[in-house]
């Protein structure tokens, strides 16, 4: 009798189980395509039906959300959530910088990026990252650092190969600022940033 209560109760677990999972999944792929018509507040209320705070996806998806409804408080406060639950995880933490950028704390979006690169180094997408914000900062030298690091990785990589050539163009390294505008316009043929770096050049 007990072995019969055991395993029906282990059934019904399991099907209750199912039933939230096929709910969940059913919250997200509803909240995609709202997501798609920026329908960002109904995308929202279709996760948080289902909302368990033990969810990392859940939690992920929310502060993504929330991120592009430009409630940054809120989708930094569910990607900390997420980074909590996967503390080991790269994606929260690039999630999290999103918020951070736009509300213009950059010394913590910084302080993030190197916690990574700590752990990974040849992270190109970070190192892209801190090389923009160092070109943004006209800290050139740094900037080039970490560029040429991912372009050594990524030579056919357009958006790298853009950056690489404007900042040595700030350093007035004309002659490698020339080939490398030259390679972008072979990534992307006709792109205004070479074209207007060229015209520099002359």
């Amino acid at each position: 009798m007990k072995a019969f209560l055991f395993v029906t109760a282990y059934l019904f677990i399991g099907f209750i189980y199912g039933q939230d999972n096929n709910a969940l999944q059913t919250a997200f792929e509803e909240s995609y395509s709202l997501e798609s018509d920026a329908n960002y507040d109904e995308a929202i209320q279709k996760l948080t039906a289902q909302y368990d705070p033990q969810s990392y996806e859940t939690n992920l998806r929310l502060g993504w959300l929330y991120y592009l409804k430009g409630d940054f408080p809120e989708s930094k406060m569910y990607y900390l959530r997420a980074m909590q639950l996967m503390p080991y995880a790269f994606e929260p933490k690039l999630g999290y910088a999103y918020p951070l950028a736009s509300m213009g704390n950059w010394d913590e979006v910084m302080n993030l990026y190197e916690g990574i690169l700590e752990i990974d180094p040849q992270n190109t997408l970070v190192n892209y990252r801190v090389a923009v914000i160092y070109y943004d900062r006209m800290e050139y030298d740094k900037a080039y650092e970490y560029a040429e690091k991912v372009v050594n990785l990524y030579p056919f990589d357009y958006d790298t190969v853009i950056l690489f050539a404007w900042i040595n163009l700030k350093m007035e390294k004309y002659r490698e600022a020339k080939v490398l505008f030259n390679k972008s316009l072979l990534i992307v043929p006709k792109n205004e940033s070479a074209l207007e770096g060229m015209r520099l050049l002359k």
